[in-house]
């Protein structure tokens, strides 16, 4: 009898082992099935379309750099702000008293967030961390963070992650994969006055990169569940085109829903941001910086610009773009099917500047009355614009199209590429009044201004939007 006890307890053992084992198993099998870099057409659709509706995004470039703001040992840096501490040549040890002052007491999320909304914007991303290194949110795998290594002492992330949520707003964050900090990833042909530190040796970045980025970047994802990452940083040489698709398949699995830029690999192709077509790379959308696409793109794309030079604040960059340029830089990227991500730099005390706001504001203005040319649309099949200061942009699963110009329109108003549907009411936003117009299959669709309404056309005007119920032809 005893023997048979024995007997069954050992087969219950035995079966509750292989059932762990087999437990095992299968989740291992089911891991490794789920490649996100072979994801299917009708997955990446999905996935990307809150991002291709919302089409307008703030960036957020803030750091310690915002504390020197151009200077270092009281002359002036040359190049960009976030830059100073490649540019400047500064030693790490000194660099860091910077972040040792660093204490945005006029900080306010909730305002920034405002802000962005009232603009009109969707989503945003700020950068975490920047190639200086500095995190500006609690990080438990360093300390060289605004919690525990400066006087503010305040998580920034959590508030922002917090306001974006409770104001209906996109949260993303921008990630170096370089690093001039930290000892194993010193960016090392970057830090010319420190050559003790620099090193060829592979081995030091891919540690860097197991033991201190992939486990920041998952408390970044654990902790403020962020609906984009926007890695930059992918240049350098010890970085590789394997890492980069293992990097992008690592954050996928920590969050399958979560977009990625394409500067998680080593494909993009310069400033024009897109991937080469040479091997296939990962990421989700192409990022142009400081530049538009010359001509309509089938691929995802994020033209990135700054209001005026610099991303960080840096205290004498003024060549600050008119509110004009900017609102056409939008309709330009729109009309060729992709998003624009416009960059504040806040000051060291936590203000995006006066001159930001002001544009940000006019911006917010227009898109009030125009954003349904903008929002939710995609480019046409055909012609995406006529001449240079007439583009058009197509309401999503309708046959509403837009007709956007940039100068004063005359009284008569030539469009070769769309019909209206019989009988249909052409308006000019923000107008009650329905124009009139005609249609002729050779000369084309001619839409009268009346005259009282081309009298209102003034320096904050912009563009104008038709609303033009129709085809494309």
């Amino acid at each position: 009898m005893k023997n048979k006890v024995w007997y069954l307890l050992g087969l219950v053992i035995l079966f509750i082992t292989f059932s762990q084992a087999q437990e095992k198993k299968v989740i291992k099998t089911d891991q490794k099935t789920i490649n996100y870099l072979e994801e299917s057409s009708e997955s990446f659709d999905q996935r990307m379309k809150w991002w291709r509706d919302d089409r307008f995004g703030m960036f957020i470039h803030w750091g310690v750099y915002a504390i020197p703001a151009g200077k270092y040992n009281g002359k002036e840096v040359k190049g960009i702000g976030e830059w100073i501490m490649k540019h400047g040549e500064i030693p790490i040890i000194e660099y860091e008293q910077y972040a040792k002052q660093f204490n945005p007491v006029k900080f306010d999320a909730n305002e920034w967030v405002r802000i962005l909304k009232d603009t009109g914007m969707k989503y945003l991303v700020i950068t975490s961390k920047h190639h200086d290194g500095f995190a500006i949110w609690d990080s438990k795998v360093s300390n060289y963070d605004i919690v525990d290594f400066s006087p503010y002492g305040k998580d920034v992330l959590h508030a922002l992650s917090k306001a974006c949520k409770e104001q209906g707003i996109k949260f993303g964050l921008y990630h170096s994969i370089m690093d001039w900090h930290h000892p194993d990833a010193q960016a090392y042909s970057y830090l010319k006055n420190d050559p003790k530190k620099r090193t060829d040796n592979n081995e030091h970045f891919a540690k860097y990169l197991e033991n201190y980025m992939k486990p920041q970047l998952k408390e970044l994802i654990d902790n403020y569940n962020p609906d984009i990452i926007w890695f930059d940083g992918e240049w350098v040489e010890e970085f590789t085109h394997k890492q980069g698709q293992e990097l992008y398949q690592y954050v996928r699995t920590l969050n399958p829903s979560i977009l990625i830029n394409n500067r998680v690999d080593k494909g993009r192709s310069g400033m024009q941001g897109m991937n080469k077509e040479d091997k296939k790379y990962a990421g989700d959308f192409g990022t142009p910086e400081q530049e538009i696409l010359e001509i309509a793109s089938a691929l995802d794309w994020e033209s990135c610009m700054t209001m005026n030079d610099t991303w960080g604040f840096k205290q004498s960059d003024h060549n600050w773009k008119s509110t004009k340029e900017l609102v056409h830089n939008l309709i330009d990227v729109t009309a060729k099917g992709g998003n624009y991500l416009l960059n504040v730099g806040p000051t060291a005390e936590g203000l995006i500047p006066a001159p930001s706001v002001e544009r940000l504001k006019q911006i917010g203005i227009w898109l009030n009355v125009n954003g349904e040319a903008i929002y939710e649309t995609e480019k046409l099949q055909h012609n995406y614009k006529q001449g240079e200061h007439i583009f058009f942009t197509k309401q999503k699963g309708s046959h509403v199209y837009f007709t956007i110009i940039l100068e004063k329109p005359k009284e008569r108003l030539i469009l070769k590429n769309l019909k209206p549907k019989d009988n249909s009411t052409i308006k000019l936003l923000g107008f009650d009044e329905p124009l009139k117009w005609e249609f002729d299959e050779e000369k084309g669709l001619k839409i009268t201004i009346p005259k009282n309404i081309l009298k209102t056309w003034n320096n904050n005007s912009f563009a104008w939007v038709f609303r033009v119920e129709g085809q494309e032809i």
